[in-house]
């Protein structure tokens, strides 16, 4: 089927008799127009389906005004609300996202950084993957002068600026908390320790045991994908252990959740028996009975943050060049899941 011809400029003005500088200051909403001119100009042009070529824009102006965007889940809640956060900096200075995921994958992570980067967006905000061991898939992006920022899930390195939660004392204080209600044998459901956020909660979750006095102990360490059916696997793990613990760390909200509802399925009394904390503070931690205590992860505020601060070296700010890592803080929320006293 043949493609129909693309309206012009040229169509507008002869349309109109009008000249071509004026139909396109009207397009581009110049003031210099007068107002019932323009307003004759934007009613023909939507009538006639006139569209702007973005590709011939982007190419004298060396800008595609997009911004790349890669995560590891789209279902996640967390990942939603960065990049709800994201969107509301990106639209009101005038950029859009695309966004890709990973699914965890390494490969996938680096065939979405080259489509990114074939497609020319101004800037890369990203998440690592699971899999993901070496940065060597963004080098391009460096060579080109185009700015990357990893927030969440990122790597030790110079190259980039990182945006990350302070999750080694995040991690700390879910299980100080824990250890201040009487814990003394507590699991710690944690994910890759590739990745820095599982790496450093799992030292905070050290470090409040240590200065506790109590023994750091291999077998309370239990490592999976932190999904849902982890969840429950980790429960069974819990209740198969030959001295039962008395208090959970999870590493996030959803895993922390179905661990409790498989624990409650097998008589175990939350909190007496089992006190648990999570990771997140998702919705679904004020569905469970009873409610999850849990870290107030700010989403929302890393997303702002990511995309103001990319926009800002766009627009000229030498900032990002200086600033290599930006640390959020957090806040324990808490609730009757690990309230024992």
């Amino acid at each position: 089927m043949e493609r129909e011809k693309e309206v012009t400029i040229y169509d507008l003005a002869e349309r109109l008799n009008l000249s071509i500088a004026t139909i396109s200051r009207a397009l581009k909403n110049d003031p210099v127009v007068n107002p019932k001119t323009k307003k004759r100009i934007l009613e023909l042009a939507q009538k006639m389906g006139y569209r702007t070529n973005y590709f011939a824009k982007n190419l004298r102006t060396r800008r595609t005004n997009t911004i790349g965007v890669i995560i590891p889940r789209l279902n996640s809640y967390f990942m939603s609300t960065v990049i709800a956060g994201m969107e509301s900096v990106a639209n009101k200075a005038g950029y859009n996202l695309i966004i890709s995921q990973s699914a965890e994958s390494f490969e996938k992570e680096i065939n979405s950084a080259r489509t990114m980067f074939n497609n020319r967006v101004d800037g890369l905000l990203v998440s690592l993957a699971y899999e993901s061991n070496n940065l060597d898939h963004f080098k391009a992006f460096l060579e080109k002068k185009i700015p990357v920022i990893f927030f969440d899930r990122t790597e030790d390195q110079q190259s980039f600026t990182n945006i990350v939660l302070d999750n080694r004392k995040a991690g700390y204080d879910a299980t100080a908390h824990l250890i201040s209600q009487g814990c003394r044998r507590i699991v710690h459901i944690t994910a890759n320790t590739m990745r820095n956020v599982y790496i450093d909660r799992m030292r905070g979750y050290q470090e409040a045991l240590r200065d506790a006095h109590i023994p750091f102990d291999e077998q309370l360490v239990l490592k999976g994908n932190l999904s849902m059916e982890f969840g429950h696997a980790a429960a069974d793990q819990v209740l198969a252990l030959p001295t039962r613990p008395d208090g959970i760390f999870a590493a996030n909200d959803n895993c922390a959740v179905s661990c409790m509802l498989r624990l409650k399925q097998a008589g175990i009394q939350i909190p007496r028996d089992i006190a648990v904390v999570g990771f997140n503070n998702d919705p679904v931690s004020v569905v469970v009975e009873p409610n999850l205590t849990t870290i107030d992860y700010p989403g929302y505020e890393m997303g702002e943050l990511a995309a103001s601060h990319l926009i800002s070296h766009l627009s000229g700010s030498q900032l990002l060049q200086k600033t290599k890592t930006i640390l959020l803080h957090h806040e324990l929320l808490v609730r009757k899941s690990s309230q024992r006293s």
